[in-house]
């Protein structure tokens, strides 16, 4: 082989190797452009996005709420659907309403009652001998005070149909 040949032979191996190092490097640049505009992005997303883990919210909501409110949160006979009323509420309200409100339904006669009389009634109410509680406030719950803002997540999501709804036993 004569020194021409093996010279144009390099030239097209270094073109060869040159051209697949450009593209190498194109590919990894796009990466690198694709990933830095989409973090602006994901960072939006989570920021707009409820506090909590809706996993965990989920779990809390099936244990403690779905007695009353049914299993996907859309209502019983003992408690309301709760995908509307939640999806027109802010977090703040959603805890404060959850931790600390009690709709008492008092008997009219018993309206009335002040000190020790009033409280004696509530205490009836609670054990279910006197009027009704429709929503138990769930403050004193450590499941519920620990994770409000999961169930927060989790009603948000169901209510802006981001998450399904749970996956239940066959029974």
């Amino acid at each position: 082989m004569d020194q021409t040949a093996r010279s144009m032979r390099r030239a097209r191996g270094v073109t060869a190797a040159g051209a697949a190092l450009i593209g190498v490097v194109s590919f990894m640049a796009g990466c690198a452009i694709e990933w830095q505009n989409a973090q602006p992005a994901q960072e939006l997303a989570r920021q707009a996005a409820p506090p909590g883990s809706v996993t965990t919210g989920e779990a809390v909501f099936l244990e403690r709420c779905a007695g009353c409110h049914g299993p996907h949160a859309t209502g019983t006979a003992r408690g309301p659907d709760l995908l509307p009323r939640v999806e027109d509420m802010g977090p703040r309200r959603f805890v404060n309403l959850v931790l600390r409100r009690y709709d008492w339904i008092v008997p009219p006669e018993e309206a009335g009652r002040e000190g020790a009389a009033r409280e004696a009634l509530l205490d009836q109410m609670v054990l279910g001998q006197a009027g009704a509680v429709q929503m138990p406030a769930w403050q004193g719950t450590p499941r519920v005070q620990a994770h409000i803002i999961d169930l927060y997540a989790y009603l948000s999501a169901r209510a802006a149909g981001t998450a399904p709804p749970p996956t239940l036993p066959a029974r």
